[in-house]
């Protein structure tokens, strides 16, 4: 296939509109989460998706509960993103094992690379080279455990004093960090420590679409979906006429 086709072939799969939520039929442009657009690409049976338990089997559990993570929390324009990753999350579960590596590289990746921004803007750079550094999940665990702490007593205090920015700064960090703690057992939570951060830290949607890009590296790939055939599934899901 020459350059000039294979945009042709790919260019529904960028123009298909990712929305917040669960959708029961795709729309006219789309209108689906990562998810169901994932299901339709690949040609399997359509289905609305509240959670990653409601993905089919070939769908890795920690990547489809962080991705729908991101789809639900990012801003409009930013969501649009996650169409990069919509022929590879069908055919990516993998052993029990592989899963709970994923699970771990999002909750510790999120934690050395999101956080740090966030608690350098809360006036906490010690605490954000902590995270940063962090060796191990163990390590993490205990850096992310001082700065729900820390980010509390900054907020209180920050309350006090009528220091309302400086107060959602901090408050924002002590949210944070309980996500990333969450995350090493919920991979929809390493979600919730970009969208915490976001609003505080530039870079933090971007650096979540790696760390997704890099996790569907762990383990299984899944096999390759022809783009022509993802093109005609896309297409006759749009062309449907809404019930």
């Amino acid at each position: 296939m020459s350059d000039h086709h294979a945009l042709d072939a790919f260019a529904p799969l960028l123009n298909w509109r990712l929305l917040k939520g669960s959708h029961a039929f795709p729309g006219p442009d789309g209108g689906t989460c990562i998810n169901e657009a994932a299901m339709v690409a690949a040609g399997l049976p359509y289905r609305a998706i509240t959670a990653s338990e409601d993905c089919p089997p070939c769908f890795s559990r920690p990547l489809a509960a962080y991705a729908l993570g991101l789809n639900d929390a990012m801003p409009e324009a930013e969501r649009q993103g996650l169409m990069a990753f919509v022929l590879r999350l069908s055919g990516s579960a993998d052993a029990p094992a592989v899963e709970a590596a994923r699970t771990a590289f999002l909750a510790l990746e999120s934690a050395r690379r999101i956080l740090p921004p966030l608690l350098d803007a809360a006036g906490l750079p010690a605490l954000a080279a902590r995270c940063e550094t962090a060796s191990d999940a163990g390590a993490a665990r205990v850096a992310l455990r001082a700065a729900e702490m820390q980010g509390g007593a900054l907020s209180h205090a920050a309350a006090g004093r009528h220091a309302w920015i400086a107060g959602a700064r901090a408050s924002a960090v002590s949210r944070t960090a309980t996500a990333a703690l969450r995350a090493f057992d919920d991979p929809r939570s390493a979600a919730e420590v970009a969208e915490g951060a976001a609003p505080f830290a530039d870079g933090a949607w971007p650096i979540a679409l790696g760390l997704l890009d890099a996790a569907l590296r762990i383990g299984r790939q899944a096999p390759e979906i022809d783009l022509p055939s993802a093109r005609e599934r896309l297409e006759a899901a749009r062309a449907k006429v809404q019930p």
